[in-house]
């Protein structure tokens, strides 16, 4: 790595902390620093449970305490005992919090918005920072079993129809591929995966029941998060629920114009066989003993 390649990361790294607000006692003019706010909006989003907050925006114990107190004391919000578990402390927005809450996000959804129209290619500006912040928060992404017709499932297999029609020669068409109904990638039969990068979508895989035997379908990843290994993670996830929903045997296919996914296949473990399906897009097979 070169000198100057260490210099332009920290350049970057200046920038959004200027940027950002980390720096300003009163973030977006509110009254309270930034690490205040990100409690606040950690809480208003949904995340309730304090160790889930503190692990969420990876504070320490004393800091976390700080935090909620002088947030108590401004009467935005209040901590209580968990009433599933009394060992633990969940925090709600009183009616104050929440209006401070969404003052928040008025401030914050304008500044972005005026980011992106003042920039004269907004389409690479948010493709560079979903790659950047992919990668930044890599040890942070998340699977979640969703409904496949859930609008998240849908978002990513939008995406990954998308992208099929692109690199295929013949092009795709949805309506034209056997595409499993959504009800066999729900449990008891099958599964599906969403990937979340800080609660937004970048990969998706299914995995669709035959009776004693299940077929992995749709496995996307966003190209902002490829080579962070979720292929793998995925594959890692459905062959053990596979094994829990008493599959035997796992088989997919794919298309040679997908490269990438033939290899990744077979470093897996996995074995070329015949034709299994009368799908008009694949033209590799393969199968694994579970």
């Amino acid at each position: 790595m070169r000198p100057t390649d260490i210099s332009r990361i920290r350049r970057f790294h200046r920038t959004v902390t200027r940027e950002s607000g980390v720096l300003d006692q009163s973030f977006l003019g509110r009254g309270r620093p930034l690490g205040a706010a990100r409690v606040l909006n950690a809480i208003g989003r949904g995340i309730s449970e304090v160790g889930a907050i503190r692990d969420y925006l990876g504070l320490d114990s004393g800091q976390m305490s700080r935090l909620l107190r002088g947030l108590e004391d401004e009467g935005l919000l209040v901590t209580r005992p968990d009433p599933a578990d009394a060992r633990r402390r969940v925090a709600e927005l009183t009616a104050r919090g929440q209006t401070e809450f969404d003052a928040y996000e008025t401030l914050s959804n304008t500044r972005a918005q005026r980011l992106l129209c003042n920039h004269p290619n907004a389409t690479a500006l948010l493709d560079a920072m979903d790659l950047i912040a992919s990668a930044l928060g890599q040890h942070a992404i998340t699977f979640e079993e969703v409904d496949p017709r859930d609008d998240t499932a849908v978002w990513c297999l939008e995406n990954y129809y998308g992208e099929l029609a692109q690199r295929l020669r013949t092009g795709f068409e949805v309506h034209l591929s056997k595409d499993p109904e959504a009800t066999t990638m729900i449990r008891p039969q099958g599964t599906f995966y969403v990937a979340l990068s800080d609660g937004l979508p970048i990969g998706c895989c299914g995995l669709k029941g035959h009776g004693d035997w299940g077929e992995v379908k749709r496995l996307w990843v966003a190209p902002s998060a490829r080579g962070l290994k979720l292929a793998t993670r995925f594959m890692e996830r459905i062959e053990a629920t596979a094994r829990d929903l008493g599959h035997t045997v796992l088989r997919l296919d794919t298309n040679s114009q997908l490269p990438e996914a033939v290899a990744l296949y077979h470093r897996l473990g996995w074995t070329e066989i015949d034709r299994f399906n009368d799908d008009p897009y694949p033209d590799v097979f393969f199968e694994k003993h579970l």
